[in-house]
């Protein structure tokens, strides 16, 4: 199993009623049938794309080895560009983190800082 972390973007009132809960599940999960992941390469793409303006976000950080399912790579959206996917409601206890995910000046976003990358 690919053992890269995943991250889902929500609001922090989501995360928050997961964390009481001790699962997540997404409004769109009954409609869709899944949770929709980005690997950190694919975060910033994502919001700006999907979430331009939004102020109350956060980033979910998952651990694919604390799944109970597997993850699918796929694109259902005619791309080429594999993101991964988690068909069944999300435990807590795979989220290693929840980061704050604010939107920089002029509505975009980059990568919080406790992720950026150390190369």
């Amino acid at each position: 199993m690919n053992a890269e972390r995943l991250y889902h973007i929500t609001t922090a009132a989501e995360a928050n009623a997961a964390r009481e809960r001790g699962e997540y599940r997404p409004a769109a999960f009954d409609r869709e049938g899944f949770i929709h992941c980005s690997y950190d390469r694919q975060v910033v793409a994502t919001a700006n794309r999907i979430f331009p303006g939004r102020d109350d976000l956060v980033l979910l950080e998952i651990d694919p080895r604390q799944l109970a399912c597997p993850v699918v790579e796929e694109n259902l959206e005619g791309g080429t560009e594999l993101y991964p996917h988690i068909y069944a409601p999300l435990s807590m206890h795979a989220v290693s983190a929840v980061h704050p995910f604010p939107q920089k000046a002029g509505g975009t976003f980059t990568l919080p800082a406790t992720l950026a990358r150390q190369d």
